[in-house]
């Protein structure tokens, strides 16, 4: 009976744990303003065959305000290639920390 009480405690601790990193990374996010956001290029391939789609990508953005990482989460393959390319050009304003977003952008001709 010990054993489970301390299992249960361990899980709380855990549970709040996660949830208070999670309000951090989230509130760090809103903090960060994004200075130059230039946009993609719909690739001559989609355009000719009138073509639409949206991306999504997981970044991690380094303090000095540059992308450090980017993952694609998701998307049509015709518009992945452009948009991380574009995303070499992103910067935010600086921070004390690394921050992650979520970024979705949409393609239309």
């Amino acid at each position: 009976m010990r054993n489970n009480q301390y299992g249960r405690r361990f899980c709380k601790a855990l549970y709040l744990l996660t949830f208070s990193l999670m309000a951090v990374s989230a509130v760090g996010q809103e903090s960060r303003k994004l200075v130059a956001a230039p946009a993609p290029s719909y690739p001559q391939l989609a355009r000719r065959d009138q073509l639409t789609g949206t991306v999504k990508v997981l970044v991690t953005i380094a303090p000095d305000g540059h992308i450090k990482e980017a993952k694609v989460v998701g998307g049509h393959p015709l518009f992945v290639s452009a948009t991380l390319d574009t995303l070499k050009n992103w910067k935010y304003a600086s921070s004390n920390a690394d921050t992650t977003a979520i970024l979705e952008f949409n393609f239309h001709p």
